[in-house]
């Protein structure tokens, strides 16, 4: 049976391509694609153990099994964001162009609001002693933003907040330009602050978005943080149990 399989961050790069089309026999599990790619190199080989599966865009576990004509993707740790979506309740979004920090808050506040609490996570001239010349944001962009979605609506029921708005930013960004942007309402600051805390410290964690770091002298995939236990084992994703734990 023919699966597509998915790269993204290092293992593109590693694996000189972004997607491609394997063989399996039937009734094989997710876990027959890492065996396939660990048999390719040493070094994709040394990383697949840090590696999160996905299967038709959740997380999943290596006992999954797959059908023909499933999507893999394999994920290596996140590093924390034009596809426009339709507004909802919270607005959720992946961008391409500047993000609009001003107008972003006034459409988020309201009279009944004691508190609008941002987060702006801006690009930094430098990273361990070196210059940084640009970042380069991909995602894996059809998961991202139902995670991002999934971590708007929890945030929202966890904190007793009335609003929350999520937007990151994808391809070349300059210094001090936003990445991503977060404002949470409330009728109380204190809620406010922990549910912009919580978003961004799990966003890091588990939506599927990596960075490129462009120096004077080369570039290079930003570390991100292990996948939780949760998603490593397929029993989360980013807006549901693992975000409970």
């Amino acid at each position: 049976m023919q699966i597509r399989v998915l790269f993204f961050g290092i293992l593109k790069d590693l694996v000189g391509r972004s997607s491609e089309t394997i063989e399996l026999a039937d009734g094989s599990k997710a876990g027959s694609v890492l065996h396939h790619y660990s048999q390719q190199s040493s070094r994709l080989a040394a990383m697949l153990p840090s590696v999160a599966l996905s299967v038709n865009q959740e997380y999943a576990t290596a006992e999954a099994a797959l059908r023909a004509g499933d999507e893999v993707a394999l994920l290596p740790p996140v590093s924390g964001g034009s596809i426009e979506v339709e507004m909802a309740k919270d607005d959720v979004r992946i961008v391409r162009d500047t993000i609009d920090a001003e107008s972003m808050v006034a459409a988020v506040k309201r009279p009944e609001d004691g508190a609008a609490v941002i987060f702006d996570g801006v690009v930094r001239d430098n990273t361990r002693g070196l210059r940084t010349l640009y970042l380069d944001y991909e995602a894996y962009e059809e998961m991202a933003l139902k995670q991002m979605r999934g971590l708007a609506e929890e945030a929202r029921s966890r904190f007793k907040v009335r609003q929350v708005a999520l937007v990151h930013r994808l391809g070349r960004l300059g210094i001090g330009e936003t990445s991503v942007l977060i404002v949470v309402a409330s009728a109380h600051r204190g809620p406010a602050f922990e549910a912009c805390r919580w978003i961004i410290d799990t966003l890091k964690k588990t939506v599927p978005i990596w960075k490129k770091e462009y120096f004077e002298d080369g570039a290079v995939w930003a570390d991100g943080e292990p996948f939780p236990e949760e998603i490593r084992s397929g029993r989360g994703t980013a807006g549901g149990s693992t975000a409970s734990k």
